[in-house]
């Protein structure tokens, strides 16, 4: 009963914290809990308990940082027109123009101060400052 109450005490630092370890040890709480009730004596369920609990940290840490880590595989907002192409509407220099990106109409200007686009022109989007589109 004392290991049940002890992986309930663990779980409310999880849900104010979210520090998934207090998690992990709740439910070596809960094997310890299960050892209890299987009749083993108190020092098997404290090393029980250690063993789950240090096991599911080493374990499953490691790879949530992992995940954290990573970089979303799908580009999302401005991200994703990176690297599209785009149809030159207007004229497009260093000091503006207008361009069709993915069905939309965008300010643009070119990344190179002596290029110029013609209107008919493919350019491909090398960024996105702001509401404007930066070409090459």
């Amino acid at each position: 009963m004392w290991w049940l109450m002890a992986a309930a005490a663990l779980g409310i630092p999880l849900v104010l914290t979210a520090m998934p370890e207090f998690g992990m040890m709740a439910v070596g709480a809960v094997a310890a809990a299960i050892g209890a009730g299987l009749g083993m004596g108190p020092v098997g369920q404290v090393l029980l308990f250690i063993a789950v609990s240090v096991a599911l940290i080493a374990v499953v840490r490691p790879i949530a940082a992992r995940h954290r880590a990573q970089r979303p595989q799908l580009a999302t907002g401005t991200e994703a027109l990176k690297g599209r192409q785009a149809v030159v509407l207007e004229r497009v220099d260093a000091d503006g123009g207008r361009i069709k990106l993915a069905g939309e109409v965008w300010s643009a200007r070119t990344l190179d101060t002596d290029r110029v686009f013609e209107p008919g022109q493919q350019v491909d989007v090398v960024e996105i400052d702001g509401a404007t589109a930066i070409v090459m």
